[in-house]
């Protein structure tokens, strides 16, 4: 039985509770694991089967605690974003999957991570340039570590369904918006196939345009 354990599953519905979700309904049998700040909301998810557990992924002792619950055979899936980019956050995540042994985590970051900074405009870099640098540097704490990984860098995020159309792309210039649902089985399909191969990528949905 694979176990997931998620960080970064909110209220507000984003790529991470659309993995939990996701998961729920394609893989019943799967352990999952999610760590939320808001207890009615960890209530929520705990009557639809997930274990959940309420703090923050700064917590070491914490998180520290959860990997060990999640046993050396499960995958992380970090979705934590917001306007600092939390890199404290996925430094703790890391460094504690690495001490409990697990081997495989999932990182989503965003267009514009790493490598990806010169196709940023101006504009982003002024707007939102700070929360990008510090995902990067998520990005190369994990590159570094001993796991296995796979770092996911979408386009824009938009609420929609699963498309099946979603495409990574890797060391090349993208531009684009991707749906938060769509996403979320792009991790999932990643995970089951086991192809977690220590490489980052760009994800869009070319069918996607500004007016969709």
């Amino acid at each position: 039985m694979k176990t997931l354990l998620i960080f970064g599953v909110s209220p507000k519905h984003g790529t991470g509770y659309q993995v939990s979700q996701l998961v729920k309904q394609r893989y019943d049998k799967w352990r999952c694991i999610a760590l939320v700040r808001d207890a009615a909301f960890a209530e929520q998810l705990s009557q639809q089967g997930i274990e959940t557990y309420v703090g923050d992924a700064t917590d070491v002792e914490l998180v520290s605690d959860l990997c060990q619950k999640a046993g050396t055979d499960s995958a992380i899936v970090s979705t934590l974003g917001g306007e600092t980019g939390n890199y404290i956050a996925q430094r703790v995540i890391i460094d504690c999957a690495q001490q409990a042994g697990i081997k495989q985590m999932v990182l989503v970051t965003s267009l514009g991570c790493g490598d990806s900074w010169p196709t940023l405009s101006l504009r982003a870099k002024q707007a939102f340039g700070n929360a990008v640098r510090e995902k990067s540097l998520a990005e190369v704490w994990l590159q570094t570590s001993p796991l296995n990984f796979l770092i996911l860098r979408p386009g824009g995020l938009r609420d929609g369904e699963i498309t099946g159309q979603g495409q990574c792309y890797f060391q090349q210039e993208v531009h684009g918006f991707v749906y938060r649902k769509e996403l979320a089985r792009i991790i999932i399909d990643k995970i089951a196939n086991q192809q977690l191969d220590n490489c980052a990528y760009s994800v869009v949905d070319p069918t996607l345009t500004v007016s969709s």
